[in-house]
């Protein structure tokens, strides 16, 4: 994992980010600090793949635009 302003993060690094973020919280609150990490990462794939599909579509779109114009022609 790399982050452009610390630079490459190892599992040490991520050990002990885990140590400290269960020490301010708590172990009660870190499920649902998982929970809502564990939806954003899944709506935010979701949107992705719904804007690739998107581009795509369009892009297989204008091609087809652009065959049937140079077929007519």
């Amino acid at each position: 994992m790399v982050f452009a302003f610390l630079g490459p993060i190892g599992w040490n690094e991520l050990v002990i980010i885990l140590v400290i973020v269960l020490i301010i919280f708590g172990p009660r609150r870190l499920p649902e600090f998982a929970e809502s990490f564990g939806k954003s990462i899944k709506k935010f794939k979701h949107a992705t793949r719904e804007a690739r599909d998107e581009l795509e579509s369009t892009t297989v779109e204008k091609r087809s635009e652009t065959t049937r114009e140079k077929s007519s022609d």
